[in-house]
């Protein structure tokens, strides 16, 4: 699939790691590095702007590495970024460690997953099918 898009980075465009890699990196594009504090958060420019096709979303994810070495997600892990959207792609970062973390321009913050999406149309009832579930919520299957 092919995918429009602008780059005002100085970083490449974003691109899979291994040929079967489901996410696409992020780079930050910062004039200066910037520092988030432990339990801080910081809004992430990337410098890139996209034109997803109808019916796909792209959705934001941590890396892994920041993670368990850094404690470094992303907020609202997933992101989504709507097909309609035009804006400049930014990363909500949150620091969860007790150590100060600085980004630096060119630095990989994020994984960007491209995926198809559907829109639902509500089918108001009185009354849904059984299912062996039923209600039972958090933790009834006592797993």
């Amino acid at each position: 699939m092919k995918i429009k898009v602008i780059n005002k980075s100085g970083n490449q465009l974003p691109r899979y790691a291994t040929a079967q890699s489901a996410g696409l990196d992020l780079q930050a594009n910062i004039e200066e590095p910037i520092t988030i504090g432990s339990l801080e958060r910081a809004m992430v420019p990337t410098g890139l702007f996209i034109a997803l096709p109808d019916g796909y979303e792209a959705q934001i994810r941590p890396r892994s590495g920041l993670a368990a070495k850094h404690g470094i997600t992303v907020l609202n892990s997933p992101g989504t970024i709507d097909a309609d959207y035009r804006g400049e792609i930014k990363v909500v970062l949150v620091n969860l460690s007790k150590e100060p973390f600085t980004i630096n321009n060119g630095e990989r913050i994020a994984q960007m997953v491209v995926a198809k999406c559907e829109q639902a149309e509500w089918e108001q009832v009185e009354t849904l099918d059984a299912t062996e579930r039923g209600e039972g919520g958090f933790g009834h299957t006592g797993r």
